[in-house]
């Protein structure tokens, strides 16, 4: 790919930026970048003292940089709404929100504090909840929301059967049906939002592969040393297979929420072979992801299961 892939950030000064998994990785990469453009920063963070510590690297990085990080656990349901429930009283429109935050593969079937499979809860229900409690301020914004979802979307869909994986549980397929569901979900979005007239922008991004911390050892997901996977992601980024550095991974994202040339209802990714690296660009949506009737079964399902609806308040 060529090193010298860049993307352009508006001048972002007076706009209010959410970010989610914004204290690690390709989250902290972007909440760099917005803060250098001139916005202010929230990061919602589970772990308050690594927050504390991104926004003390971002501040030493970007002079006179407004980032500050707020208590969330996209794993509980509640931790969702007390979120969203403070943002929405402070009254302040949301002119961007990145829907990062991700866990990927735990080897052993997990849950979230509500009881759904912690792939699906987390990196899909979360982000649905979190975007429909935030409507109010997204809507005074007229906000761009950017849903992350993974090359995994690629291969497997959603098991309509058996959503929590509880019959017979696979960390793949079940990472594959989180990332499907926020490709769908970020689309649908912003059908519904053309359609009742909200003013928010919705599209999706990937990083391609990038050697992050998802597949890094992880005590709590069950992983007492990096996986294979992340070791061969590390060896390809060695030899420019893939993404060297968040750097690189995170700038589809970077694109699909600042730049003017990106739309609503679109699919942004590396322009590389297969997608898996270089400059980002349009790319089509995932053959799992492109059934808009699914869409719509999905977007229903996932207001029941998380307890929201999209009604304008």
């Amino acid at each position: 790919m060529p090193r010298n892939a860049e993307v352009d950030v508006p001048d972002l000064s007076g706009k209010l930026a959410v970010i989610t998994g914004g204290s690690d990785g390709i989250g902290f990469g972007l909440a760099g970048r917005l803060a250098a453009a001139g916005a202010e920063v929230i990061l919602p963070v589970r772990n308050t003292d690594k927050g504390r510590d991104a926004v003390a690297r971002i501040g030493a990085a970007v002079p006179n940089a407004r980032v500050g990080i707020r208590r969330l656990d996209l794993s509980s349901l509640q931790s969702v709404a007390d979120l969203a429930g403070e943002l929405v009283d402070e009254g302040r429109p949301v002119h961007l929100l990145i829907n990062n935050a991700g866990v990927m593969s735990p080897p052993n079937r997990q849950t979230t504090a509500d009881g759904f499979e912690l792939q699906w809860g987390t990196n899909h229900l979360g982000h649905f909840a979190l975007t429909a409690r935030l409507l109010p301020v997204l809507r005074a914004g007229r906000a761009r929301v950017t849903t992350q979802s993974s090359v995994a979307a690629e291969r497997n869909g959603i098991n309509w059967d058996d959503l929590n994986f509880e019959k017979s549980y696979s960390e793949g397929k079940a990472y594959s049906q989180s990332k499907i569901a926020n490709l769908m979900f970020g689309l649908e979005l912003d059908r519904r939002s053309v359609r009742a007239g909200w003013g928010i922008t919705s599209n999706v991004s990937h990083p391609g592969v990038t050697p992050t911390n998802l597949l890094a050892a992880q005590p709590q997901m069950g992983r007492s040393r990096d996986t294979l996977q992340v070791r061969v992601v590390r060896l390809m980024a060695r030899l420019g297979l893939v993404n060297k550095s968040v750097a690189e991974g995170m700038l589809p994202a970077l694109y699909a929420a600042t730049s003017p040339h990106a739309q609503g209802g679109k699919f942004y990714g590396p322009s590389g072979f297969r997608h898996l690296a270089g400059p980002p660009a349009e790319q089509d949506v995932y053959k799992p992801a492109r059934d808009a009737a699914e869409a719509a079964r999905l977007w229903d399902v996932s207001e029941r299961l998380a307890g929201v609806d999209f009604a304008v308040r």
